[in-house]
Parts: C-alpha cells; sequence; structure tokens
C-alpha cells in the first residue's frame, strides 16, 4: 500500500522510513503535519498514520483534509496514554484505528494488515457491484403506448421530489417496476431500495418486520433485529398491497412516516430513519376506508402523488414489443433483429384479455420458449389457459421430435387432454379448502387477488393459508 505517516519524533521517523518498504508498502514520512499536508495535495494514499499531537498542524486537522480530499483513504491515530480519549472520539466520528505510544511494530504492521483486508474487500464489493448493474440494467418500462408514456412522464416528475408515492394498479401491472424506476431517479438512487409486500407477511410478524425487535421482546426473539424501515435508511422502502396492512398497524406506519422515528418492539428508546415510502396498491382504499377497514389519514399521508398504471388489455399495443423483451431475457443470444413471434402468434396474443397483465404473460412467453427449439414462436407453443389458444397435441409433439430422438423400445402413448393432476380422495376439510385454493391458482394462471376473489376469501387469509402449506402445517394435496 501507499501508506504517509506523520510523526514529529525523529527516531519513529528513521524507523518508518526503514521498516515500512521491508513490509512491502510505499511510504512517505512526514516530521510534522504541514509537511503531511503539503503531501497530501500532491498525491493520494491508501492509508495515513499521524501523530495526534504535532507542532504546526495536528493529526486530527490531517485527518480533516483526508476526509475531504479522499475519503477512500483510511486513518490510524498514533497517540500518548493521557489523550486516549481523544483518539476513541475520532475513531466514533470515522478514524479506522488508533495506537498508544510507545507501540510496538507488530502492532502497526497489525493494522495495516487489517486495513489492506478491509480495503481489498470494498474493492471486490465495488467490482461485484457493477457487474450486478451491468446484468441487470436499467429499470425498463417495456412499450410505446401513449398510457405508459404518460406514466413514465408523471415517474419523472416525482423521483427528483422526496414525496410520498402511492402506484394503483391491477395485480401483474409492474407495480414494482414504477417503485424501482422512481428510486433510481431520484437523490436516493446510491442507497438501499427495500421492497415488501404486506400481504405476504404473517400477521403476527408485521410488526417486527416493519420495525424490528429487541432480543427477548416475544418468543422466539433470540436476538436484536434491525426491521425494514432500519435497513431501508438513506434510500427507499417500497410497501406492496399496502391495503393489507393490519388496522392495528396502520396507526404505528403513520406515526413513522410523519416523525421519521420507528421504535424497536420490546424498545422505547427511538430511532431516528431517513426512508422514502412508495406505497402500491390494487384494491380501492377509497372503499376501505369508507368500510372502516383503512385509515384516512394514513391515505392521505402516502398518496401525495398518485401514478395509475393501465391494464394490459387497454395498452395492447405495448404486447408484441412484451414478447421480444421476454424473450431476448430468456435467450440473450438471440438476434435484435430476429422474428421471436409469427403473426398468428402475435394476433393470438394481442387479442387475449391478459387478467394476469404483464405478468401472466411473462409466463406464457415463458411456457412457449420451453417447447419451442426454434424461434420464432407459434400459437401450438402458448400454454391451454390462454382462451382459444391450444398447445400442438401430444402425437405431433413426439413426431416432431424425430424418430432418432425416441428409443424403439418404447412405445408412443397418448396422454389424455390436459386437465387436472389426479390425486388422492381429500380426507378433511382442510385438505379440501386447500385442494379448492390450489385449483383456484390453477385456474387464475397463479394470480391470488383473483383467486381469493374467486373464493370469496380476504387475500390476506389466502397468503395465510399458502404459508401454511409452504411450512408443512397442511399437506398438499392435488
Amino acid at each position: 500500500m501507499r501508506i504517509l505517516f506523520a510523526d514529529d519524533e525523529t527516531s519513529i521517523q528513521e524507523l518508518m522510513r526503514i521498516e515500512l518498504p521491508r513490509l512491502g508498502h510505499e511510504a512517505t514520512v512526514c516530521p510534522d503535519g504541514r509537511t503531511a499536508l503539503a503531501a497530501l495535495d500532491r498525491t493520494s494514499y491508501d492509508c495515513v498514520i499521524v501523530d495526534l499531537d504535532m507542532p504546526g498542524a495536528g493529526g486530527l486537522e490531517v485527518i480533516a483534509r483526508v476526509r475531504d480530499t479522499s475519503p477512500d483513504t483510511e486513518t490510524v491515530i498514533l497517540t500518548g496514554k493521557s489523550s486516549v480519549e481523544s483518539a476513541v472520539a475520532a475513531v466514533r466520528q470515522g478514524v479506522f484505528d488508533y495506537l498508544t505510544k510507545p507501540c510496538k511494530l507488530a502492532d502497526i504492521q497489525a493494522v495495516l494488515e487489517r486495513v489492506r483486508r478491509k480495503r481489498e474487500l470494498t474493492s471486490r464489493l465495488r467490482a461485484l457491484e457493477r457487474r450486478v448493474r451491468r446484468a441487470e440494467g436499467a429499470t425498463q418500462l417495456v412499450g410505446a403506448s401513449a398510457a405508459l408514456e404518460q406514466v413514465r412522464r408523471l415517474i419523472a416528475r416525482v423521483a427528483a421530489s422526496e414525496a410520498a408515492v402511492l402506484v394503483r394498479g391491477e395485480t401483474g401491472t409492474g407495480k414494482e417496476l414504477v417503485a424501482r424506476a422512481i428510486h433510481e431517479g431520484s437523490g436516493r438512487a446510491a442507497g438501499p431500495l427495500v421492497a415488501v409486500n404486506c400481504g405476504a407477511l404473517p400477521e403476527h410478524l408485521v410488526e417486527s418486520e416493519l420495525f424490528g425487535h429487541r432480543k427477548g421482546a416475544f418468543t422466539g426473539a433470540d436476538e436484536h433485529r434491525a426491521g425494514l424501515f432500519e435497513v431501508a435508511d438513506g434510500g427507499t422502502l417500497f410497501l406492496d398491497e399496502i391495503g393489507e396492512l393490519p388496522k392495528s398497524l396502520q396507526s404505528r406506519l403513520l406515526r413513522a412516516l410523519e416523525s421519521g422515528e420507528i421504535r424497536r418492539v420490546g424498545d422505547n428508546h427511538p430511532i431516528t430513519v431517513d426512508v422514502r415510502v412508495v406505497c402500491a396498491t390494487h384494491r380501492s382504499l377509497e372503499e376501505m376506508v369508507r368500510a372502516g377497514e383503512f385509515r384516512e389519514d394514513l391515505l392521505f399521508r402516502i398518496n401525495t402523488f398518485e401514478i395509475a398504471i393501465p391494464p394490459l388489455r387497454e395498452r395492447p399495443d405495448d404486447i408484441p414489443a412484451l414478447v421480444r423483451h421476454f424473450v431476448h431475457e430468456s435467450r440473450p443470444q438471440t438476434p435484435p433483429d430476429a422474428e421471436v413471434a409469427d403473426a398468428a402468434a402475435l394476433a393470438a396474443l394481442t387479442a387475449h384479455a391478459w387478467p394476469g397483465n404483464v405478468r401472466e404473460l411473462a409466463n406464457a412467453v415463458e411456457h412457449a420458449l420451453v417447447l419451442c427449439d426454434e424461434l420464432p414462436l407459434s400459437v401450438e407453443h402458448m400454454p391451454a389457459r390462454l382462451g382459444g389458444l391450444r398447445p400442438r397435441p401430444q402425437a405431433e409433439s413426439v413426431a416432431a421430435l424425430g424418430t432418432a430422438h425416441v428409443p424403439a423400445a418404447l412405445p408412443v402413448v397418448s396422454r389424455p387432454a390436459p386437465g387436472p393432476v389426479p390425486s388422492r380422495r381429500p380426507t378433511s376439510l382442510r385438505e379440501l379448502e386447500m385442494q379448492a385454493i390450489l385449483e383456484g391458482l390453477e385456474r387464475n394462471g397463479g394470480n391470488k387477488p383473483r383467486t381469493a376473489e374467486e373464493l370469496g376469501i380476504s387475500l390476506k387469509t389466502l397468503y395465510n393459508k399458502l404459508h401454511q402449506l409452504q411450512d408443512g402445517t397442511l399437506d398438499r394435496t392435488g
């Protein structure tokens, strides 16, 4: 590493001129603070080691210059025992470490090794972040319809502000994508974007997830835990399906948004957070207010600026561009000008109502790509659930593979028409209930809000049932 060492004791200066290069470092040794400040004006260093008390300019003045001109440079303080309190205070302000005089060469070597490791890890982390950004690319709202252009204009308007945003739209329209675009266009883009689906959290854990908890606050709280508000500090918190937040927690959320302070479960001390909140819902919050299910003052607080995403059926002109986008995502090697779907397939896809919106279209394209060996996609590759579209018959599919791929010893057996997978007969009310949920999800292409509405249960109840299934509380049938 390139190291700047400053101390007014001649013996220590001579020792460092010899030993730092011997340890493999490039060393600049200065007799006082003013010389060190001049050296900092000429070049940058990986680590600066300074005596706290020097004539002309003290160690803290040198460190302040480092912080202003080269914030990535690590700083270490040398101090006498009488000034340990000052050194500790400096460490709390960002100094990497301090050493008390007289110190051994081994102590300096150990500190420098820790500095080297930290810089190496930081370098790796930044390289990884660059790779992730290149892989993810900028958030894209795919399509050129007038409705989508209006959404883009609203995002550009509100992103630079600190206004709370409410994103409205049916399930699968891309509400999280809009929240991500708002975050990336804001002054908080370098901070975290934390997304949480309020409807997917078990009700007894929502408070802990959002605000955190102290060890021992409740059964199972074995350690202190930061909540999502703390995790999102300095960035954006995206609260999806805000309408599913329990009424008992809406007042706590309102207070956090108004005061900028939260309290962990089991803790009386407030924590200040700097978070921009973007909320989303597919429900009419105004109707929920009239029904007494949602606080009106919270609605006003989260709805400073509103963006409504039109459903896919209202912007069919975007479907060809979306299909191309999903194909290139799954098969990056596809040439940009390649025909990804034939005219009949695009016409059929454009004519479909898409109750599951863009998410349903993405699933349909993924399904088609599994069946399609070579582009373009055609109608016969599409899922059977898409209305009049049907996959090719099984016999035709086998014939298309070629006889070279079908072992002669294995006869081709025709399969029954697509339908529910046979299962053992449910033996309890719970199993009947779960079977109805799974079949509803299958009918609705995985659309949970539509399934819940069809079954006559709340979305929260549906999520709780699915959590029970995942945890093994219920045996999956069918």
